[in-house]
């Protein structure tokens, strides 16, 4: 079974940004990078494939083998406590997989509203489990180039809106903070902040569903 196939090559230049303090453009890669594997996870785990020969996607390495790994850790997390939530999104956004701007347009407003009242890395978390949902869904529906799409739209999102915040912190590398085994009151952090995404994911819905639509 093929999944998103990887390119080595990529990958390494990807990771040796981490070496240095990451350009924008570097950052934006990166979010994309992570986000086609944690789309792959997703698939692979709804027990999903599909091929696309000529797009090549990095595996990642070093640092940022390290940071997918404890983004897809959290993702799991999130995905525990509100399971409904990142299943069948588009069925609960009341949409059509067929059309590109109305998969575009219904992402970005819910990725408007989770950060509408501020960044944490909860939220980054929800957003990625919020694309994986939504890919997961065009795939089982036959649409599986719209994936691609909302990868592109993940990283259009990260560069206008997440950026400054990625750099002020150093780069992705910081998420490995949330995550200490020996602190429980990190866990409890994070559970508070997996709550929150869920709240603005709600309202995001909601949003989404307004008659103008």
């Amino acid at each position: 079974m093929e999944v998103l196939r990887r390119s080595s090559v990529f990958a390494a230049e990807v990771m040796e940004v981490f070496d240095r303090s990451p350009t924008d453009k570097e950052l934006v890669s990166q979010a994309k990078a992570l986000c086609r594997e944690y789309i792959n996870s997703r698939l692979v785990r709804a027990g999903v494939s599909w091929s696309k020969p000529e797009y090549n996607t990095p595996v990642p390495g070093g640092k940022l083998a390290e940071v997918s790994t404890i983004l897809l850790r959290l993702g799991d997390e999130l995905e525990y406590i509100r399971p409904n939530v990142y299943r069948n999104i588009a069925r609960q956004l009341n949409i059509s997989l067929h059309s590109e701007t109305v998969v575009t347009d219904a992402f970005l407003a819910v990725a408007a509203q989770i950060f509408t009242a501020g960044i944490t890395w909860g939220k980054v978390v929800s957003l990625y489990a919020v694309a994986a949902g939504l890919a997961v869904d065009c795939v089982r529906h036959a649409q599986p180039a719209m994936v691609h799409t909302i990868v592109d739209c993940l990283g259009e999102f990260v560069r206008k809106t997440l950026v400054t915040w990625l750099k002020r912190r150093g780069g992705w590398a910081d998420i490995t903070k949330c995550v200490v085994n020996t602190d429980p009151s990190l866990r409890s952090h994070w559970l508070v902040a997996a709550v929150c995404s869920f709240g603005h994911f709600l309202k995001a819905i909601f949003f989404v569903l307004l008659p103008e639509r």
